[in-house]
Formats: C-alpha cells, structure tokens, sequence
C-alpha cells in the first residue's frame, strides 16, 4: 500500500478535470472564433442595415431585436454593432448568434426603471441581456455593453445600510439561463446596476478576456456569477467590482447531478476593488471541483472566501486555490459557516456568535471539506483570516501550503475545524497572536511575529 507524507495534497481529480476543461474550453473558443469569422459560414447581420441609428439618442431597441430575429430565424450568424452608441432596451438572444460589438462599439442600456420592469412577476425586472434555454450563443467584442446603473446604486446603497445583507431589486447587464456552449469574450462590461454576467443552469461556457469595471460603492455589482453551472472556465478577466467579483453559486438540487455547480475553473485574472473570488453565500445544492489559480488581488475587500450559513448550506468540496498573489486585501482567506452577508462598509457589523451551540444536522447544513490552499502570498490591511466551521459541521481536510500572510492587525483565526494541516505557511500580524484556535485540531503551526 502507498503512503504519503501528512502534508500531501488531498487526493482528487479536480486539478486533472480543471486542465482537461481549460485545453478543451480553450480550443473549442478558437475553432468556434475561427468559424464565426469564416466566410460563408454563418450570415452577418448588421443592426445599421436594420435602421439602428447608434448616435446615443435615437431607441435603438426595435433595430437591434430585428436584426437578432433575422439572424435566429435563418439558423444562426453574427449580428454585428459597427462604431457608434446604441441606446436599448431589453434585448433577447437565440441560439447560434454571435453578438459581436466592434472597436468603439456601445450597446447602452437605457436609465428608466420603466423599461426594465417584468410584467409577469411583482417587484421584479428583466436583464437588459436575455437568453433562455439556448446553445451556442456567443458575446464577443472589443465593445462594451454598459447597464446605465448609476440612478440605481443610490437606492441600493440606502437600503442596503438600513437592512444589512438586503438586495435591492435590479435588472442584470446580462443574464443566460439553461445554455449550453456559451462564449464571453474579449468585451468590457461596465455600470451594471445588479450583476453584470449571471449564468444560470448554464454547461461549457467560456469567458475569455473580459473586463468589468463598476464603481466600488455600487452595492451588489458582482462581475460574474456562475449559478449551477457546470464546466466552465473563466480565464484572463480583469474585474473592477461593487461587490464579488466572482461568485460561484449553487441555490439548489439539479436533476442528474449530485451537485449543481462542478468543474469549474478560474486562472489569470486580476481582481482589483470588489469582494473577491468568491464561493456561496448560497450552497444548498452543492458545489465541489473548483480550481482557481494564478490571480491577483489588489485592494479587494476579500481574496478567496467560501461563505455559506444555516438554512442555504451543501457540501463544498475539492476546491484548489494556487498561485496567488494578493496587495491590501481584508482579509487574505475567508471560510465561514457563519456568513452573515455583511460587507466592511455596513454600519452595523454583524459576527458569529462567540458561544453558539450545536444543532440538528440537516440538507441545508453547511460542509466545506477537502479544500487546499497553495502558493498563496498576500498583504492585509486588518486581519489575516479566518476558517469557521459550525459546532454541529467542522470544516475539515484542509491543507496550506507555502502560505505567506502579512496582516496589519489580527492574525489567522480557526474555530470548528478538523483536519486542518499546515506546511510552510506563516503569518506576521501586529495585534495578538497569528493564530487564534478554538475547537480546532490544526498540524504543522508556525509562530512568526515581526
């Protein structure tokens, strides 16, 4: 029988399944690119030719239907946005359509809430982008899409303060749900007024080369939230956010899977203000074989987190962080079972309950295991982190390594944990001790104060 030392990596297929979904997205976005722009092989449908002015001004919003209309009902092509800025209202997708917004290229969302309201459903709003039950769709720039969100942060932000964690109700920038075979690339997303791209239901996506860019103060702007997806990859982004920006989210069971959100992979991309790389708060139905590596934080208000809670939690598990390299980040690693929905900039900061009892095991119990966290250096303006299980689910088999934490104030904190393994992994903070252990059985420790 094999053995291994107390410090190898967990055994799991997740970074062997992560390297196959990157060469396969990666090829299947070139030879997909390469067709899309063969000649004769789909149709191009250019909005000017069906009466969209693009001067700013003029409703574009007919002209642009009609042309993704056209090209859905021929069987697919590429409708295409030349120079210009182009003023709409919601717009929906079909299937084999390539979105391709040109160079200086704007497809701008109007600002009036009128226009984004669903009739169907109270107190609820359509995304400015649609797309439902469809494959091979495909948005691609070097345009931007812009969500006109600055009339709607105002509002978010006072309700967001008066009721910690609240969500005010807001279109999406762009919003596909149940597609199969999704590109998003090489396009700037910008002032969405709730997230920005949100997957749903979605399988072999690939987002490629994007940039957000949202005014940190705007409340709940994630960039990208990948909800019981499965297989996707997302690679090269650079993320501007007013809040995550990346959530991995799993809000409840999918029929045929034992979890709703797997095989997901995150590498080389640059989080700059925003929430970080983010998995939960919502986990009921499960999420495990997630891969992030080689990203960098600046300034972000978290670096990598898994954040769930009693009532919305699932299993979490097989998730590899490496190679990761994080400036002015609070804090550094966030795993909770507490998650309380609060952000640094709430009045009132809601924490776990100090003494807080075991309960009930039940479906909707938080579990993060088998979690390893690798080559990780980063710098945080306050405290170092914190691994928090619950009394009644320790967070368990979770192994850092070649982990460097400097923190300007507190150091690393693990409370309800099992199996948490430590190799070369230090943390120099200037308030109390680097590490700060309650209910938990930790190997490996090492003390290093400066």
């Amino acid at each position: 029988m094999k053995t291994r030392s107390n410090f190898a990596p967990i055994p799991t297929r997740a970074p062997v399944i992560s390297l196959f979904l990157t060469l396969l997205f990666v090829s299947l976005a070139i030879v997909s690119a390469w067709a899309a722009e063969s000649p004769g092989s789909a149709g191009v449908f250019d909005v000017r030719q069906f009466g969209a002015k693009g001067d700013g001004r003029t409703l574009d919003t007919a002209a642009i239907q009609k042309a993704l209309d056209e090209c859905g009902t021929v069987g697919g092509g590429i409708v295409r946005f030349p120079a210009g800025t182009y003023l709409s209202q919601p717009v929906f997708l079909h299937s084999d359509t390539t979105l391709r917004l040109e160079a200086d290229a704007i497809l701008q969302a109007t600002d009036k809430r009128a226009d984004f309201v669903d009739p169907e459903k109270t107190n609820s709003f359509i995304a400015f982008v649609n797309g439902k039950n469809l494959r091979g769709v495909a948005i691609i720039g070097p345009g931007v899409i812009d969500g006109a969100g600055t009339p709607w942060w105002g509002p978010a932000e006072a309700a967001r303060r008066r009721t910690p964690g609240y969500v005010l109700p807001r279109p999406r920038m762009i919003a596909l749900t149940d597609c199969n075979n999704v590109r998003v690339e090489d396009v700037t997303l910008r002032n969405s007024p709730l997230t920005h791209l949100a997957l749903t239901a979605c399988e072999e996506a690939v987002i490629s080369n994007v940039t957000v860019q949202t005014p940190s103060g705007a409340a709940n702007t994630d960039a990208i939230d990948p909800i019981n997806c499965k297989a996707v990859l997302i690679t090269r982004c650079r993320i501007n956010a007013g809040d995550d920006n990346i959530s991995i989210k799993s809000e409840g069971a999918v029929p045929g899977r034992p979890f709703a959100s797997e095989d997901i992979t995150v590498t080389d991309c640059v989080f700059l203000h925003g929430h970080g790389m983010s998995i939960g708060g919502a986990t009921v139905g499960g999420v495990r074989n997630v891969t992030v590596r080689n990203c960098t934080f600046e300034n972000t208000e978290n670096g990598i987190r898994i954040k769930s809670l009693r009532g919305r939690g699932g299993t979490v598990e097989n998730i590899r962080f490496s190679d990761i390299t994080m400036t002015n980040v609070n804090p550094a690693i966030t795993f909770t079972c507490y998650y309380m929905t609060n952000s640094a900039g709430d009045p009132v900061q809601r924490f776990a309950p100090p003494n807080d009892p075991a309960q009930p095991v039940l479906e909707t119990t938080p579990v993060f295991r088998d979690i390893c966290v690798s080559n990780l250096t980063a710098t945080c303006s306050k405290s170092a982190g914190l691994i928090i299980g619950l009394p009644e689910s320790p967070i368990s088999n979770v192994v850092l390594e070649n982990v460097s934490i400097r923190a300007a104030a507190a150091g690393l904190s693990i409370r309800n944990a099992r199996g948490i393994r430590f190799k070369n992994v230090a943390v120099a903070n200037q308030q109390g001790p680097p590490f700060i252990l309650e209910n938990a059985q930790v190997e490996g420790l090492k003390a290093d104060r400066h």
